[in-house]
């Protein structure tokens, strides 16, 4: 069982995690007194004590004390490690058999759900040190690996090996050539699909040319979108 000074040990390393990570905090009073993610995690810590004694409507009252507080929603049987940064925070929600590795991340709007109504082990394992992106839907008893990165809005349902990155929906997973990956980018992030259509399109190319018919030129794999003869006559 976690005692009283474990939770103040996670407490110190969240605060730690957060002055490390968000280039916003500028001071421990800062992050205990006005960051949602620290508070709904010092509420889940609490709520947690008393579930795995037993006090289940405590810490269930706990629960939804501070998801009110923070609209952050962390089940009291889940389990969670140390040193976690939750960025914001609104809108995450965090399943009771979830497990959350030290060091990991977690974006507003993040999922860590269940897929049904069967009983035992229905929502993930994350790793240490993985981040999940904001909006990103984890479903299901599945594992994601340690270092591993999902990105925005990503649906994951498969297991993820480790230093790996995810992306899309479903989540489809961008291997690092098996190395650590590095800190991921919000914005430009890996394309597997559109990376596919651009290594179809030049096979297609190339037969073309060896046929001697002319190429479409018109296609998705552009940079920019190029509107049809068809669309530009104003056609329906």
């Amino acid at each position: 069982m976690t005692t009283r000074k474990e939770i103040k040990e996670a407490k110190k390393a969240d605060i730690k995690r957060a002055l490390e990570l968000d280039p916003a905090a500028e001071s421990e009073w800062q992050i205990k007194h006005t960051y949602a993610g620290y508070k709904a995690l010092c509420g889940y810590r609490l709520a947690h004590w008393y579930w795995e004694r037993g006090h289940k409507r405590i810490a269930e009252l706990i629960s939804a004390r501070y998801r009110k507080k923070t609209n952050v929603e962390i089940h009291p049987g889940a389990t969670i490690g140390k040193g976690i940064f939750i960025d914001h925070g609104a809108g995450i929600v965090i399943g009771e058999t979830a497990e959350v590795g030290d060091l990991c991340i977690l974006y507003q709007g993040v999922t860590l759900g269940g897929t049904g109504k069967q009983s035992g082990k229905r929502h993930p394992t994350l790793g240490q040190d993985v981040q999940v992106s904001a909006g990103a839907k984890v479903l299901g008893a599945i594992t994601i690996g340690d270092h591993s990165k999902i990105g925005a809005n990503s649906v994951v349902i498969r297991d993820v090996p480790p230093y790996s990155t995810v992306v899309g929906v479903p989540g489809r997973i961008v291997k690092a050539y098996g190395k650590r990956v590095a800190d991921m980018d919000q914005i430009l992030l890996p394309d597997p699909i559109m990376d596919e259509l651009r290594r179809v399109h030049k096979r297609i190319e190339t037969l073309c040319e060896k046929v001697g018919v002319e190429d479409n030129s018109y296609t998705i794999t552009d940079e920019e979108y190029i509107t049809s003869e068809f669309d530009q006559e104003g056609n329906d």
